[in-house]
């Protein structure tokens, strides 16, 4: 869930999105706001490069708090004054509860309810000094997979990246 996307944060949102679905999250939840470019710019992408990515929005972050936890979903807030995932033990009581996750990035000063239990079951920080929530959503999700989500097959791509040491390829499905 992104929180607090102001109109001129239009790039960065698109960012988390793209950053989220690249890195194997199942979508994204643009929480008290619509904005309608940003949903095509990342619908197009799943369109062109393959793979399942919801995105819904306009809902409020604290009724999307009330409906994921009342489902028996975890929530875990992304922010700089959380528990480190390097030197704590977070990650496993996260993988442990092999609950469905819901991760809530902000973009602004997030409301203090946030860094509730009320809220988020977990505040966890990818390093606590400051730095973007694309960056942290990348190194969380790739923690929370340890890498395997760089093995996902984005079924229905129009177009597909061919590795390769040098240069760049890119192959029609």
């Amino acid at each position: 869930m992104r929180w607090g996307h102001r109109f001129r944060d239009k790039r960065v949102t698109t960012h988390v999105a793209l950053a989220a679905r690249a890195f194997g999250a199942s979508g994204i939840i643009l929480a008290d706001v619509n904005d309608n470019e940003v949903k095509a710019t990342v619908e197009k992408t799943v369109a062109i490069w393959g793979g399942k990515f919801s995105f819904e929005m306009g809902a409020s972050w604290k009724e999307t708090v009330a409906a994921w936890k009342s489902k028996g979903g975890v929530i875990v807030h992304l922010t700089a004054y959380g528990e480190n995932v390097q030197t704590s033990d977070v990650m496993g009581r996260i993988r442990s509860s092999d609950e469905n996750i819901l991760v809530i990035v902000g973009s602004q000063k997030v409301p203090k309810e946030f860094f509730s239990p009320d809220v988020s079951d977990f505040n966890v920080a990818v390093g606590n000094q400051p730095h973007s929530e694309i960056s942290s959503l990348a190194v969380f999700l790739d923690r929370l997979y340890g890498g395997k989500q760089f093995g996902l097959d984005f079924n229905g791509a129009r177009l597909r990246i061919v590795p390769q040491k040098h240069g760049k390829k890119v192959a029609k499905s």
